[in-house]
């Protein structure tokens, strides 16, 4: 480096709708779109309060997040939340498992888009579809931040306008008959076909754990902190924004879907092609896998954007090799991009190996490591706040709402979402991953450690 030239830094591109619509983008894939109609099955109508409950625990985890995140804005996030308010080891798992999360994601993504491709290409094999996203997605993270934001942003807004597309004629069939023959659907179907409850209580708690799953990634917000133009304004309204958008979207969609439909004949596919076709849309079938596979890969550039920020801020603090510490000229670390798109190559083989299984496996493995993400940034919250003197606690910005209260019962329910997975056989092959996972991180924290 030249004497007087300024050392290249992550930039502070993104600005407050790149920020939402990246958040939205993240959590908006195929937990909503496809992974509802599993939910449903568990669950009833009664899906819509499981989602509901899911909401406002995820609300207060951002708040928590934002409390931090406003305060210390930093590229890694929680990962250096837990390092600074926990210890170095918290802060060590933290980052290392959100990078790992975030990599089964994709991996759970890519398989999605060879899927989705088998629609219109039934006789090429999907895992090169697989291979074709992941190059897509690459490319666009190595754009400067602020066009990577655009791309995010057009991207995350075909899912939006669909959704809200589906909730207006949705809404219209069940008042005024739209599609139906002048018939008004009405909403009785959520309570006609075995009440509300269907399957009792029971199914609620059942269907917490892929309701969890779908909300997984909207925390991606704390990652955007490190470059953000303006992280006081642009993070609070996002918090808030992307919460009830979110929530509208999920709690929304679902009530129209299951107000027009039975939910006995919900099936396995997605719920939305059902819907489209209801309306008699030419084509519906084919609009939906089009927007499904952009949802897929709009997911995926989130997790990778969100993989090379972590492991940027794990080499930062010497948690993992150097190199990933360097950025390019326009300020992308890109050698820690390159390394999480590299690991995603396992993904692909996966999709050659056992393409009836990935996708169930990664999406059991990525909730476990979302719920660990998020009763970390609760925990930090809480030692964040209690070590504050009394005087700088009333000063902050952007407080948690009925603090402590609210972050212990919401860590409380997290736990309880782990206790269910156990009871659901999509999701207890986590409960046998995961501690053998974070097993082998803190051994090898430790040798690492000795041996320096």
């Amino acid at each position: 480096m030249q004497k007087n030239e300024k050392p290249i830094e992550l930039q502070r591109g993104l600005e407050q709708r790149h920020i939402t619509l990246m958040s939205l983008g993240a959590a908006i894939g195929v937990g909503l779109f496809l992974g509802s109609a599993t939910a449903i099955k568990l669950a009833g109508p009664a899906i819509i309060l499981s989602y509901a409950i899911g909401g406002i625990a995820i609300f207060f985890i951002m708040r928590a997040l934002g409390e931090m995140a406003i305060q210390n804005p930093v590229a890694g996030s929680f990962s250096q939340y837990a390092h600074d308010y926990i210890g170095p080891l918290a802060g060590y798992i933290t980052g290392w498992n959100y990078w790992f999360m975030w990599i089964i994601t994709c991996m759970a993504e890519i398989t999605a888009v060879g899927i989705y491709m088998e629609y219109w290409f039934s006789d090429i094999a999907r895992w090169i579809w697989a291979l074709s996203a992941l190059i897509i997605v690459t490319s666009v993270n190595f754009m400067a931040v602020k066009m990577y934001g655009e791309f995010e942003f057009w991207f995350t807004l075909v899912k939006v306008i669909t959704i809200l597309f589906m909730i207006a004629i949705g809404f219209g069939m069940i008042m005024f008959g739209i599609g139906n023959g002048g018939i008004a659907t009405g909403i009785h179907n959520l309570w006609i076909h075995g009440g509300f409850f269907a399957n009792g209580y029971l199914g609620v708690f059942m269907s917490l754990s892929m309701v969890m799953f779908a909300y997984a990634g909207i925390e991606m917000i704390g990652i955007t902190a490190g470059e953000a133009k303006n992280p006081t304004k642009s993070l609070s309204k996002a918090i808030d924004t992307v919460f009830w958008r979110i929530l509208v979207f999920y709690v929304g969609a679902l009530f129209v879907i299951m107000s027009i439909y039975p939910w006995t004949e919900l099936g396995t596919g997605s719920p939305f092609v059902l819907t489209f076709n209801k309306v008699g849309i030419p084509g519906a079938a084919g609009i939906v896998n089009f927007v499904v596979l952009t949802a897929a890969l709009s997911s995926c550039n989130s997790g990778i954007f969100s993989t090379g920020r972590m492991l940027f801020n794990l080499a930062q603090q010497g948690e993992a090799p150097a190199k990933y510490k360097k950025l390019s000229k326009i300020g992308i670390p890109s050698a820690a991009v390159l390394a999480s798109s590299g690991a995603l190559l396992v993904g692909v083989a996966l999709n050659y190996l056992v393409p009836g299984k990935v996708f169930i496996w990664m999406t059991s493995i990525a909730t476990f490591g979302a719920v660990w993400t998020w009763a970390i940034i609760l925990i930090a919250q809480i030692r964040y706040r209690t070590r504050l003197p009394l005087e700088n606690q009333k000063q902050l910005y952007y407080k948690m709402p009925f603090f402590p209260y609210s972050s212990y019962l919401t860590l409380a329910f997290l736990g309880f979402v782990v206790i269910m997975m156990g009871f659901f056989p999509d999701t207890r092959i986590a409960l046998l991953f995961g501690p053998l996972w974070y097993g082998n991180l803190i051994a090898f924290y430790y040798w690492k450690k000795s041996s320096s």
